[in-house]
């Protein structure tokens, strides 16, 4: 795989919102654009390994850095508002609204489907996340009370840490999704962590399964 290169710049609108945005774009034709919400930390190396690999699969991508607020990271009262100014930017560039996703990772995963129950998208992918019976922070729902409200497809990837509670935990959130009147879809990987770091194997498949829900839904 070609290695691409991230930059970072302010972006500013005529209105006053403003944001700074990681991105990568693709060498050739750009396929669509994915929005990408980091975990806690900011916008990491791994941030931007996503970032850019996205873009090698002809993606132009971008990830806000989203004020948190203490260890809460992504989540808080200023994600959609970053999500909004960031497809402002992606449209830009030339993106078409229905060629505009989003995806996160980890604790970006849980703010991928918040944004999937509150934007219209071209489709949602969380790989991972918290918050799924009980909220992951002050101020924001379960995920499993918002899933049935999803107005953008989306694909749910998760570990189900080893353990019983956690299956039947993914179990509740996938019955919820299919209540929405979305394409909707929660894989449960056998034994892998929420971050999908103790099984390369998995993380590589749910990383496949990223790229096919992607290419599916946004054409």
């Amino acid at each position: 795989m070609t290695q691409t290169h991230t930059h970072t710049q302010d972006y500013e609108r005529e209105d006053g919102r403003a944001l700074r945005l990681t991105y990568a774009e693709p060498d050739g034709a750009v396929r669509g654009g994915l929005v990408v919400l980091h975990e806690v930390g900011g916008v990491t190396d791994a941030a931007r390994l996503l970032v850019a690999s996205l873009a090698a699969e002809g993606w132009l991508a971008a990830a806000p850095h989203i004020d948190g607020h203490g260890s809460d990271g992504v989540l808080g009262a200023s994600l959609l508002a970053a999500t909004d100014t960031t497809l402002a930017w992606l449209v830009d560039r030339g993106v078409r609204g229905d060629q505009v996703g989003v995806v996160g990772f980890d604790l970006g995963g849980t703010a991928a489907l918040v944004v999937a129950a509150n934007r219209e998208l071209g489709a949602a992918v969380s790989v991972g996340g918290r918050g799924i019976s009980s909220p992951a922070t002050t101020g924001l729902p379960a995920l499993v009370d918002i899933a049935g409200s999803l107005v953008s497809p989306w694909l749910g990837l998760y570990g189900d840490n080893g353990d019983e509670a956690g299956q039947a935990e993914l179990n509740t959130l996938k019955e919820e999704a299919g209540k929405s009147k979305v394409a909707t879809n929660v894989v449960c990987y056998a034994g892998a962590s929420h971050r999908f770091d103790t099984d390369p194997e998995a993380a590589a498949e749910a990383w496949q399964r990223t790229l096919s829900w992607f290419d599916a839904h946004l054409r």
